[in-house]
């Protein structure tokens, strides 16, 4: 029979990766590294928060096995632990989803009602690409995560330069566009503005991480 303090220690120590995403700050940082390391400085821009509090939310995370760090001259670099650390924010944000009601109605005031258009799946783009449909991909989100990792072939215009950029894109080829996941307003907002200037557009039902995860190839890692 097993020593009650000691389970009792083992399950304090399961549930303290549990605790350290008991924070929407700290799951935003999870998110925004599951496309890539990234400074101090630059989660805290991602995410709206000083440097001093980003900082302790990633000591958070560290102590609880969920990111690692190293240091470059006077920069202090982030990346997730593992990709087992993505797979537990993916299975946490579909467990809410699928549990409470709440969620649905966040989802549409953040990003939205539903696509005019149906999103493409990721079975459908690596099908077309494999096949070599004349489609342009379109990989809207900061031009570092671009350079951390991409859809193969992908083209990089962070969304908050598409509008000055568009002559850069062909109009008489589908764009599908993707950014960070499901819950990320880039590909969104791309696609309205894209749509609105004449272009046929829609954009991957996920992102960069969720194709990776699925075995799927990616460029720049």
């Amino acid at each position: 029979m097993g020593d009650r303090a000691a389970k009792r220690a083992l399950f304090d120590a399961f549930a303290r990766a549990a605790k350290a995403l008991a924070s929407g700050r700290r799951i935003e940082l999870v998110d925004v590294l599951a496309n890539g390391e990234r400074t101090v400085e630059a989660l805290a821009g991602e995410v709206g928060l000083s440097v001093a509090n980003t900082s302790q939310h990633l000591q958070i995370l560290r102590q609880a096995g969920l990111v690692s760090s190293r240091r470059e001259g006077t920069s202090v670099h982030y990346r997730l632990a593992g990709p087992e650390v993505f797979e537990l924010w993916r299975t946490l944000r579909t467990l809410a989803a699928s549990r409470l009601a709440e969620v649905e109605r966040l989802t549409v005031a953040y990003l939205g009602g539903r696509d005019e258009l149906e999103p493409v799946t990721r079975e459908e783009l690596a099908r077309r690409l494999q096949d070599g449909d004349d489609l342009v991909v379109l990989d809207v989100r900061p031009a570092a995560e671009y350079a951390a990792g991409h859809l193969p072939g992908a083209v990089s215009i962070p969304v908050g330069e598409l509008r000055r950029r568009l002559a850069e894109l062909p109009g008489d080829r589908e764009i599908v566009a993707y950014c960070r996941g499901p819950y990320c307003a880039f590909a969104h907002e791309a696609v309205g503005l894209l749509r609105d200037e004449g272009f046929a557009a829609r954009r991957l039902e996920d992102g960069l991480p969720e194709w990776q995860a699925a075995g799927l190839a990616v460029t720049g890692t």
